[in-house]
């Protein structure tokens, strides 16, 4: 990883830790080590003993809004026991068909893949207007998605009568 005459400080017998020492030791507080992680430092060193150059780039963190929010630890809280419920909930519809699974799947596997969707638009999708329509794009499918098994449930054979005919071919 030599390149001219920088050389990165991990092919000093580092792998890919900062020696405390070679940073603080010149009047540095490394970035990394702060409680924001908004930045994180790449520090190089020359072969000469001279003063490491400390490269930033910027890393995407969640809007400040929600950072330390309550709201935020109640909904990953919700989202754990959600899937806890549907590794019950799947053997159950196996064994106990009828209306109250198919329903209870239904809006179990909709609100499962609403917030898993809704994760990926909020670490993927950038820029106020993008997000605004990813998230608006996200409630409609989900709608539709739920209106769907809904529609399935009342009008068809219903959701494990569906996998069972499915698994018997």
């Amino acid at each position: 990883m030599t390149s001219g005459r920088v050389t990165l400080l991990w092919e000093f017998d580092m792998a890919a830790v900062v020696r405390l020492s070679l940073v603080c030791g010149r009047g540095w507080k490394p970035t990394f080590f702060s409680k924001s992680l908004a930045a994180g430092p790449l520090v190089a060193s020359r072969k000469t003993q001279q003063t490491p150059v400390l490269l930033t780039s910027q890393i995407h963190t969640s809007p400040s809004h929600l950072t330390g929010s309550k709201a935020a630890s109640q909904h990953w809280t919700s989202e754990r026991i959600l899937s806890v419920a549907l590794l019950g909930l799947l053997p159950a519809a196996y064994f106990y068909p009828g209306v109250v699974m198919d329903y209870s799947l239904a809006a179990a596997v909709t609100l499962h893949g609403h917030w898993g969707l809704g994760e990926i638009v909020t670490d993927y999708v950038h820029g106020e207007t993008k997000v605004k329509l990813a998230k608006l794009g996200l409630q409609v499918l989900s709608v539709v998605t739920f209106a769907g098994l809904c529609y399935f449930n009342y009008h068809d054979v219903g959701i494990c009568k569906a996998v069972a005919m499915v698994w018997s071919l």
